[in-house]
């Protein structure tokens, strides 16, 4: 077993049942099957991002509340490294260094009400936001949208887009 895996899957487990979540109840919630998120909660298995940001959504948490320290995080065409969370009285914030691969599309299930997302490109062209009405933006833009709703990332041309995240997540 991973040790990563095991730390995250304990988390996981602590934040479900602080919550007084059944384990089927949660993996209903974020629509995933219940044994995967056995194997999650046990370190057995290695979740996509996709994955966790549907489990943390339903647990009404910032995603680095899961992962912990100095996490990596990975899905199906983005790629970043948390660079710092911050909070203040009504709100944590998280940054991001992301990569968004050329050549893919990434869907994110929606996160809790009233979670946002600002990011700024600094080369490439992004395509990202909500997925009835995504928006475009290219090196030195930003873009925003409320991310209660699913959304998705594409890098647009032949070339990855390299850009900042900040993922705003107003506490209940």
């Amino acid at each position: 077993m991973n040790a990563d895996a095991t730390d995250l899957g304990r988390r996981i487990r602590r934040l479900r049942q602080e919550r007084g979540i059944s384990l089927s109840e949660l993996a209903r919630r974020a629509g995933v099957g219940k044994a995967t998120l056995s194997g999650l909660e046990n370190g057995t298995r290695n979740p996509t991002l996709e994955t966790l940001w549907a489990v943390t959504a339903q647990l009404g948490v910032p995603l680095a509340v899961a992962l912990g320290p100095n996490p990596l995080i990975q899905g199906t065409a983005v790629h970043g490294v948390l660079l710092h969370v911050f909070q203040d009285e009504a709100v944590t914030y998280e940054l991001y260094r992301l990569v968004v691969r050329a050549g893919g599309t990434q869907i994110s299930p929606a996160h809790h009400q009233g979670v946002t997302e600002h990011i700024t490109v600094f080369s490439g062209t992004l395509q990202a936001g909500p997925v009835d009405s995504p928006l475009l933006a290219g090196p030195g833009e930003h873009i925003t949208w409320p991310s209660d709703v699913q959304h998705s990332y594409a890098a647009i041309g032949g070339q990855d887009v390299h850009a900042s995240l900040l993922m705003r997540y107003p506490h209940p």
